[in-house]
């Protein structure tokens, strides 16, 4: 078996590695020799999280102590590949399983580097041990996020989002479908349509089903705009610079769906990823304009940037027609999420209580959080329109990400379990284990939550 980058199998010539929370310094301390321990005074280190110390040797470097915080936190160990210097690394003492799997993952996270195009300074430490199956799969999963979003829209537009998705449906026997271009029309898809026909490349809805008839029903949706530029609401340089990321919730969607594929979980599931490019041009849909929907809901378009929504209400309602048991959509939808939370905390709406707790329970289990908005019904006045059923923005700058969410909650059938994930898909900065570019967030914890449900 090939292992991922950051891990080796041959453990002959690998240095030992201690992991040690602030907390049980002292203990690990005492049983160090005296002269480890000087070395260890003289380098004021206390096995604070984030940290690191090499201990000398006869022959150079003799082994290292990782200074971690949360044992069950990845992100504790993630550190660890870029402080460590290159080769082989390896545990130099037990640890629970739970700390173990969070180590596997946390070290492959760390790891990473996207390298499709430039060739990273330097190699990672690697770990001498293989991990489980399903730390892999979900390693796998995070990557494959990681490295769509951060492939730009040249080499990922509509047509790769559908190729990706065929690749991984040929993999596991899934069945896939798409509907391409004026066929949108044809067979009632008019809002993914009316975003995408400016584009050179042709709007499209991806449809990939897999799993038994008997088994539970589970949908996911992903928004897949592979470039926003705003539309004829044009985005400033700065807004526009990093849109490649705008099909990160299509991301989230397809590495989920592979991910239930590769572990077998017991569902029946369809994956929906309407994929388009919110480009500029002479057919390109205006302000003002009112465009038909799947739903038969008249929408008029208040913000041409506000186009994420326009095409997830299409996929939720045709989602919605094959009453799944659950229905899950990710999004990259709005700034004002990360206004309110940040770029760590994604922002889950739900219209059922036990799905949103057990999707919050999951996410503190796996340490992947989210955090819980509020359907907010009362501030549907934002979205009135005086010539169509609703507007897709409105003018005030109020409760944007509570309103996109009920905009979308319009498109989903009154009876139908459904939770929105507004997520950014972006690390800002480089910090440890999150390389600058793109992220996965929640995805962990779905997948959680749905093996906790269905496995």
């Amino acid at each position: 078996m090939s292992l991922p980058t950051g891990f080796v199998s041959d453990a002959a010539d690998a240095l030992p590695l201690y992991c040690v929370q602030r907390a049980g310094f002292d203990e690990w301390r005492k049983a160090q020799t005296p002269a480890i321990g000087q070395w260890t005074d003289a380098q004021t280190f206390d096995a604070a999280s984030g940290s690191l110390l090499l201990l000398p040797g006869d022959r150079g470097i003799a082994g290292a102590v990782l200074g971690i915080g949360d044992p069950l936190d990845p992100f504790a160990y993630a550190h660890a590949p870029y402080a460590l210097p290159p080769g082989a690394w390896k545990l130099a003492h037990e640890i629970p399983d739970d700390a173990l799997r969070a180590l596997q993952l946390g070290w492959g996270l760390g790891a990473y580097r996207f390298s499709r195009y430039k060739t990273p300074t330097r190699a990672p430490a690697q770990l001498a041990l293989t991990p489980d199956e399903e730390t892999l799969a979900l390693l796998a999963a995070c990557v494959r996020v990681r490295d769509w979003v951060n492939t730009p829209t040249q080499d990922m537009g509509p047509q790769q989002l559908e190729d990706a998705a065929r690749e991984i449906a040929q993999r596991h026997g899934a069945r896939i479908e798409t509907i391409v271009g004026d066929d949108l029309l044809n067979q009632n898809f008019p809002a993914i349509h009316a975003v995408g026909r400016a584009s050179h490349r042709a709007p499209r809805l991806i449809a990939l089903r897999w799993g038994e008839e008997a088994h539970p029903h589970v949908a996911l949706v992903g928004k897949g705009v592979c470039f926003d530029t705003g539309g004829l609401d044009i985005k400033p340089a700065d807004g526009m610079r990093n849109m490649k990321k705008d099909m990160g919730g299509a991301a989230h969607a397809l590495a989920l769906a592979e991910l239930i594929m590769a572990r077998a979980l017991p569902v029946r599931l369809t994956l929906l990823i309407p994929a388009v490019e919110n480009a500029i041009g002479p057919d390109a849909f205006r302000p003002g304009e009112v465009i038909a929907t799947r739903s038969g809901v008249s929408v008029e378009i208040d913000n041409t940037d506000a186009e994420g929504r326009v095409i997830l209400g299409d996929a939720l309602a045709y989602a919605g027609e094959q009453s799944p048991e659950l229905l899950i959509d990710f999004a990259t939808l709005t700034g004002a999420a990360r206004i309110a939370l940040g770029p760590d905390l994604p922002a889950l709406y739900a219209n059922d209580d036990a799905v949103a707790n057990d999707w919050l329970a999951a996410g503190m289990q796996t340490r992947d959080p989210l955090w819980r908005m509020p359907l907010w019904r009362p501030y549907w006045r934002y979205l009135t329109s005086h010539v169509a059923d609703l507007a897709n923005a409105g003018g005030s700058r109020m409760a944007g990400s509570v309103t996109a969410a009920l905009y979308l909650e319009r498109f989903v059938p009154a009876q139908q379990k459904w939770a929105h994930l507004d997520v950014y898909a972006w690390n800002d900065s480089d910090r440890a284990g999150k390389p600058a570019g793109g992220e996965a967030q929640g995805l962990r914890a779905a997948f959680a939550m749905l093996k906790a449900r269905y496995g």
